[in-house]
């Protein structure tokens, strides 16, 4: 018989449903009850433990015992729709009606997955230290992101203090630092994108995906050569006619996908298109916002026989970012000093980002072996233009709360202007020729690969800042020319080659008593011949499954990770090329265990992972909101430890749920970072805009040690939560929760051992409402010709973004006057907004 549901589960549930699932309750009471019982097997006759049976209109479920037996009791003369799952397996569903007083006994089949007899599947074992994404999960979570990165800002050791932003960082990583496969094609981010709102829409379109896996660290050799993460998407082969449209008041998007000639061809093509302006107006800086993102995919096989198969996958994308600022104001200081900026602008912002990618796949598959020869070519052309200028005040709020200008302006404190001019563009060419191998020998699964990689780029920068505060430029030089700030002016060309490969082995040992090993080992090496340098890097992971009764897998891996540079890492602050610069290094150590316990008699799984990584030959860099900009040069080394843990589970059958804790340290230390501090005749130290006494009577040397990464982010937490009432599971609730502690920043010198301060926490509740019109459990008894019929999925959802409406700081701009003094303003991101949107899939 099944078991109530605990106290702490129902008063979550309660939250949203509680006056229905009383009434309903009352109602069910009432009702005379009766009995349905019975075994669940596999379609081998095997029965399946801690199966899941469930009437889900009702709200009812229990799980099968040891020898696959369970037993529901049901409202009496009621027809009811039973279920049954576990796993990847098939569902089992059956009408059924009991009497009152009645036990029944229906005995449930479910099929085993279809596998071939011999497929390369990379997700195949939890041994293998990759986490699988649950598909079509990416359109129920709330938030201005409706890409995969939705769903893996969430995940274990990921952070991202940005909700405009696709990027994010792994274990104290860059977002540089993460790989990207589409069908084991490497994708890129933009090059010059310097905010959230500009970046658009990334590469992977979340419609034409088929499997998701993604490593935080300690990935196999066949993966390349970055020194975080790995997100390995796969796009579907259609078995039949399908497509999906789905559209909000930030953009739309839909797919279309089918199999042609016989079945030998299938084809799935999407379209997306993305507007922000309801979502940017919202912003500080006020003005009119006109982004424009479209993307355009489509992916195409044709099996010319049994063994030999050939596929083409195409993107185009057009990012368009035109912004024209009018006015901002933003309150900042404390209760002690409260302060107001408020700037008038003129000028505009015009960015754009276009990009066309090309692959061409031939394959050969045949019982114990798959090659692959794969050719693509990605081009980017990026552009960006602006002149805006800004007059600025820098006002002191009253802060006697019995005034009757409380919270006013009662005495400006600065009033200056500057002026920011760009007109940068990159134009890259990236094409390539690679070869995949996997030999399956008894328990060897050997994997090969090699890829030569041809890279053109050309780059042009010129950017610019002046400042003026009271009609003196900064700094103020009476008789000398105007001095601009943060100057950049360069033209870059860079051809480059690379050539790559690997090669890697995974062993399983099946011990008398059970348990069972998986060794993986293999190594890959790296050649670029515009700085001549080799790199090999061995890895190794070992993970060992004592067959307990909680299904326990421990994990060990360890292993080198080079990151050769790309373009944004070997160009310095100021546009120059280093035409020395090597690959940045990390030395993983990773141990791990994920089990499977038992919460409210549902399993969930408990993932745990604690990591070292040591650094060398760093390139440093400052982080301007999203743009990275480099130093250009190995001067640093570093580290990262942490510990991360994830719980993820189904509260309700077939509804995923899950919460990530990471606790993180990383931190680097420059060889060059030494300053000198000055002190006056007082014995005070000399701070410009502070201080009267500048006369210098002496000096003193400091040499920082190590200072906090960008990225270091001690605390982060994450959970995606779903729910439904209870008779009536066609109204549904997600939400999301994002918290994150302080990230380092400082003032915008350059000069790393000043990014010591904290900014506040990031804290995010993202939720929506959505009612379902069909899904997978709807019945179409009185109309089965109606409109309904003709989908398999049809829903509205009601967004609120940032449901608390918390001021979380993204980044900062800093304001001087004519003694020098700075101040740090706040970037805020999106305030409340509301979104709706319809989805439909057929």
């Amino acid at each position: 018989m099944n078991k109530p549901s605990s106290p702490l589960l129902r008063k979550i549930r309660c939250l949203f449903v509680a006056l229905l699932s009383l009434a309903s309750l009352t109602n069910l009471c009432a009702q005379d009850t009766a009995e349905v019982y019975g075994t669940v097997k596999d379609n081998n006759g095997i029965t399946l433990p801690q199966a899941t049976v469930y009437i889900q209109n009702l709200g009812l479920q229990t799980t099968t015992d040891e020898n696959g037996n369970y037993s529901l009791q049901v409202p009496a003369d009621t027809e009811v729709l039973l279920e049954g799952s576990f796993q990847s397996y098939s569902k089992f569903k059956q009408l059924v009606t009991v009497s009152a007083g009645e036990r029944k006994k229906i005995k449930m089949t479910l099929k085993v997955p279809d596998l071939p007899t011999f497929t390369y599947k990379e997700d195949a074992v939890r041994e293998d230290g990759l986490e699988t994404i649950p598909m079509r999960i990416h359109s129920k979570i709330p938030g201005p992101q409706v890409g995969i990165e939705s769903v893996i800002h969430s995940f274990v050791g990921v952070s991202s203090n940005n909700e405009l932003s696709s990027g994010y960082s792994v274990r104290g990583g860059s977002f540089d630092e993460n790989l990207i496969y589409v069908n084991d094609i490497e994708v890129y981010r933009p090059f010059l994108a310097r905010s959230g709102q500009q970046e658009g829409l990334s590469f992977p379109n979340p419609s034409m995906v088929s499997n998701i896996n993604f490593s935080a660290g300690g990935f196999d050799a066949r993966f390349g050569d970055k020194m975080s993460s790995v997100l390995d998407i796969k796009y579907k082969r259609p078995e039949e006619f399908e497509g999906s449209f789905s559209a909000g008041l930030l953009g739309g998007a839909a797919h279309i996908g089918s199999r042609l000639a016989k079945g030998k061809m299938t084809q799935i093509t999407g379209a997306r298109y993305r507007v922000n302006q309801g979502l940017l107006r919202g912003l500080d800086e006020q003005g009119d916002y006109r982004p424009r993102f479209f993307d355009l995919q489509s992916y195409w096989t044709y099996a010319i026989n049994d063994e030999w198969d050939v596929g083409f996958l195409g993107n185009i994308s057009n990012n368009r970012y035109n912004f024209v600022p009018s006015t901002r104001t933003t309150q900042l200081g404390s209760i002690n000093q409260a302060l107001q900026l408020t700037v008038f602008f003129e000028g505009q912002e015009i960015t754009q980002f276009e990009t066309y990618f090309g692959a061409l796949n031939l394959n050969y598959s045949r019982k114990d072996m798959i090659l692959k020869f794969i050719t693509s070519r990605f081009s980017t052309y990026e552009s960006e233009n602006f002149d805006i200028e800004g007059q600025y005040l820098l006002g002191e709020l009253e802060r006697d709360a019995g005034s009757d200008d409380f919270g006013e302006v009662v005495r400006n404190i600065g009033v200056g202007g500057y002026l920011n001019h760009a007109r940068n563009s990159i134009d890259a060419n990236v094409s390539n020729f690679y070869h995949k191998g996997f030999l399956n020998k008894g328990i060897h699964n050997i994997q090969w690969g090699a890829k030569f990689q041809h890279e053109e780029i050309r780059d042009r920068l010129s950017e610019w800042t002046f400042i003026d505060s009271s009609g003196y430029s900064i700094p103020h030089n009476p008789n000398g020319p105007i001095v601009l700030d943060d100057l950049i002016s360069a033209k870059n060309s860079v051809v480059s080659n690379r050539v790559t490969g690997y090669v890697q082995n995974k062993n399983v040992w099946e011990r008398s008593d059970t348990t069972s090993f998986r060794l993986t080992y293999g190594v890959r090496a790296n050649y670029w011949d515009f700085n001549e340098q080799l790199v090999i890097s061995p890895r190794a992971r070992i993970a060992y499954d004592p067959h307990w009764d909680n299904r326990l897998v421990f994990r060990f891996a360890t292993g080198l990770y080079y990151q050769p540079p790309f373009y944004r890492e070997m160009r310095g602050l100021f546009g120059e090329v280093n035409p020395d610069i090597r690959a940045q290094k990390s030395t993983h150590f990773l141990l791990g265990a994920d089990m499977l316990v038992k919460i409210w008699e549902r399993d969930f799984k408990l993932i745990t992972e604690a990591f070292y990584k040591k650094y060398d030959d760093l390139i440093p860099y400052e982080i301007e909101n999203v743009r990275l900009r480099y130093y250009g040069t190995n001067n640093s080394s570093g580290f990262a430890y942490g510990v991360d843990t994830k719980l993820n589970g189904e509260f309700l059958p077939g509804v995923q749920s899950w919460a990530s804790l990471s606790f993180l340290n990383t931190q680097e230390d420059l060889s060059d970072d030494s300053f000198v501090v000055n002190y006056n005749s007082d014995g005070e130290e000399i701070i410009n805009g502070f201080t009267f006494n500048d006369s210098i009577v002496s000096s003193e040397t400091f040499y920082p040690g190590s200072i906090p990464r960008p990225t270091d982010q001690r605390i982060s937490f994450s959970m995606f939560f779903q729910d439904e009432m209870p008779l009536n599971p066609s109204y549904k609730v997600q939400l999301s929760v994002h918290y994150g502690t302080g990230l380092p920043f400082g003032p915008p010198t350059f000069e790393r051992y000043k990014d010591v301060q904290r900014t506040p926490s990031y804290r995010r509740f993202d939720i929506g409402f959505s009612k379902v019109f069909v899904d997978q459990n709807t019945k179409f008894k009185k109309r089965p010709n109606g409109f309904w019929s003709n989908f398999e999925q049809a829903w509205i959802s009601l967004e609120v973004f940032n449901l608390l409406q918390i001021p979380n700081v993204q980044s900062y701009l800093w304001v001087k006057d004519v003694s020098g003094r700075q101040y740090a303003v706040p970037n805020f991101l999106t305030p409340r907004t509301l979104n709706l949107k319809v989805h439909f899939e057929f």
